[in-house]
């Protein structure tokens, strides 16, 4: 993880998992980012809401690389599986990146991100 001038990087590795919607509302892919990563993410999400620019739901927008796919998006809070007291964010990854990288449910992905 590092500071730059204005923006934050930091990389993360974890597993892809598929969530359905209930009423047939659809599926989604998402990448779990916690330890470190999830702590930076939320101590930057933490000042953003002190400053008065926090957005709804408590998400970040982010630029996230996959790969060699590079894609707009946001990470939104989310609980830890096991009870933990960590911070857990979720990062949605849609169809045209799982394409592009070869990608399936229970893969491990690593994750480049700026925010």
């Amino acid at each position: 993880m590092s500071s730059g001038a204005g923006s934050e990087h930091l990389s993360h590795t974890g597993r892809l998992w598929r969530w359905t919607g209930g009423s047939g509302s659809g599926t989604w892919h998402f990448l779990t980012i916690d330890g470190a990563a999830g702590e930076a993410l939320f101590g930057t999400a933490l000042m953003r809401k002190l400053e008065g620019s926090a957005r709804g739901f408590g998400s970040l927008k982010v630029k996230a690389r996959i790969g060699d796919s590079a894609f707009a998006t946001s990470v939104f809070p989310g609980k830890s599986d096991d009870g933990e007291a960590q911070q857990v964010w979720l990062l949605p990854v849609k169809a045209a990146v799982r394409r592009a990288e070869s990608l399936a449910e229970g893969d491990e992905v690593e994750v480049s991100l700026e925010y």
